[in-house]
Parts: structure tokens; sequence; C-alpha cells
């Protein structure tokens, strides 16, 4: 009996010890930041929903590091100095991913030692332009183009277009208090679409609120939005 309180007590030590070993290794703290982009505009997507995965080869992993686009287009990422394989999965946000020169393929080769700044070019199906958003009284009205960047066989039609009207800055369709839409068969000018909302009464009151239009593509998960704007009611 006493012999196994010993034994017991003893794995318990090395558990503890390995634990111990395990936990002073260093976290990751080389910053990777960027933004999706099209020529240089950032794709603004809705908050949480479209990520790229980073996979570290020779780990062993079978699981990759996903890393989420904030709504504005923008992500963030602390890693370990390594070498990584950076995809965008193919059901992921309203655009394509582009050939990389380096790989000959949509995979991108990524060293990350140190901070490091880089955008990620895709094709997106389509464009928001020149929105504007007027307040009347508690009537949004949004104006906007919708230009359609990919014309080949891989062209998509608009689902439909929609207007939010939020009382936080993250827009979407999740938290709007106010929502307008527009079928893709209704548009008749792409270059000018016009959608209104009626924002209901606020309780407690808000001197103002936060809008977006965004861009549902047929046969896309993903929408593709226009910036976030203030709007004082």
């Amino acid at each position: 009996m006493k012999t196994s309180i010993q034994y017991a007590i003893l794995m318990a030590a090395v558990i503890f010890s390995a634990s111990c070993k395990k936990d002073n290794y260093k976290a990751p703290s080389s910053a990777f930041n960027g933004r999706l982009v099209y020529q240089g505009e950032p794709i603004n997507v809705s908050y949480n929903d479209v990520y790229f995965e980073l996979w570290e080869p020779g780990w062993g992993k079978s699981t990759p590091i996903n890393v989420s686009i904030s709504q504005d287009g923008k992500f963030s990422a602390l890693l370990f100095n390594a070498n990584y394989k950076l995809i965008i999965p193919g059901a992921q946000g309203p655009f394509r991913s582009l050939i990389d020169k380096t790989t000959n393929s949509d995979t991108i080769a990524l060293t990350i030692s140190g901070n490091l700044t880089r955008d990620i070019e895709v094709l997106p199906y389509y464009m928001i332009r020149t929105p504007k958003f007027v307040a009347a009284g508690r009537t949004v009205t949004a104006t906007f183009g919708a230009e359609q960047i990919i014309k080949d066989a891989n062209a998509r039609g608009i689902e439909r277009v929609s207007l939010y009207v939020c009382k936080t800055q993250f827009v979407d369709g999740r938290n709007s208090i106010a929502t307008r839409d527009l079928g893709g068969g209704s548009i008749t000018d792409p270059a000018g679409i016009s959608l209104q909302v009626d924002v209901p009464t606020l309780v407690p009151e808000q001197k103002t609120v936060f809008a977006r239009v965004g861009l549902k593509i047929a046969g896309v998960e993903d929408m593709i939005y226009s910036p976030v704007q203030e709007i004082a009611l």
C-alpha cells in the first residue's frame, strides 16, 4: 500500500513537472496584419464570417489556424516564427482567389520572422461604388452603384441588394434594426441603385445610427458591403 502511494506521488510530480515545462513555452509573438483587397481597396464583409487558413508544414497538424476577417477587410494574428501556407477555402468570401506567382496555385507561401504587414489580393464578383447615405427625419436613404468585376465564365448575377441600419458599428443582417431589400431582377440601373428605410424609435433613444449597404451574389453565401457610416438622425 505504501509503495502504491509513493508511486502515485511520484507520477503526480512527473506530470506536474511536465505541465510546468509546457506552460513555460513562449507564446506566439509575431504579428501578421493586413487586409483583403482588390486593387488596393478593402473587401468589406460581415464581421467574423469570412476567414483564411494558415497551415504550418512539418508539424503533422491536422487542423489549420483560422484567421478571421473584420468587417472592414482587416485581419490580425499572433504567430510563431515559421513558414506557413495561406489558403482561402473555396466557399469563403464574395470573391475568387488569385493564382500566386510563387506557388502557381491559390496557395500563398508565407514566411513569418518578426512582425509582417501584407495585403492579400482577391478578385471580387462585384464592388460597391460611391455609397452615399442621407437621413431626413428618421428616414435613411442610400444610393450606390454595383460594379461587376468578374465577367467571364465565372460571372454570377445579383440576388439582391440590402440597406442595413444598426444601433452599433457592427452592421449586417444579424443585428439590423431596419432593413430594406431589393431583388436583383428589380435593379434597372446597377450604377444608380437607391434604397430607403424608416428607422424605428429606439429605447433608449440614440442621436446616431450606423448603416451600410450589402450585395448578395447568386450562389455565394457571403455578401460584399460598403464601409460602415455613422448617420445623425
